[in-house]
């Protein structure tokens, strides 16, 4: 069994418009074709600093420019996932999640890549989204910000 490791970098970016707080996410497109909401960031290049890394990311699958302000949190999962051949891996996926504030550009949708649509959420609204675990985790590392870094989620 092959171990595969990515580590990537995302943003929680919260505003509020007209009383109402509203999160941005964007929608990922899985291999399969699935579309589920998922917290704009991405997978780090070699050599690149992670606050790089969340900077590009917004910015290609949001339209964005975002300026991190604050390291929230670093999740961890584990997954076993099938590859050519009737091979298996073992992925860890390692996702460094921040707190961002937006400081230019223009809501756009990404053309050609792993996301197709951009969007604010209310934030009331979540948990009536179609998502991934991601946006759990990246909402309850906003609102407890845990000095360990690492969110409390209810299993189940």
């Amino acid at each position: 069994m092959n171990t595969e490791l990515r580590v990537a970098a995302y943003a929680v970016c919260v505003r509020e418009t007209g009383g109402v707080q509203e999160i941005l996410l964007a929608r990922w497109v899985a291999g399969d074709g699935t579309k589920r909401w998922t917290l704009p960031g991405g997978g780090m290049d070699h050599g690149e600093d992670p606050l790089d890394t969340v900077v590009r990311e917004l910015d290609e699958e949001t339209g964005y420019a975002v300026e991190p302000v604050r390291l929230l949190g670093i999740d961890s999962i584990n997954r076993r996932y099938p590859r050519k051949l009737g091979r298996f891996a073992d992925f860890q996926g390692l996702r460094i999640v921040y707190e961002a504030r937006i400081t230019g550009g223009e809501l756009r949708h990404e053309t050609n890549g792993s996301t197709d649509l951009a969007a604010w959420h209310p934030l009331t609204g979540v948990a009536g989204l179609d998502r991934v675990e991601l946006v759990d985790v990246g909402v309850e590392l906003w609102r407890t910000r845990p000095p360990t870094g690492k969110a409390s989620l209810p299993v189940g």
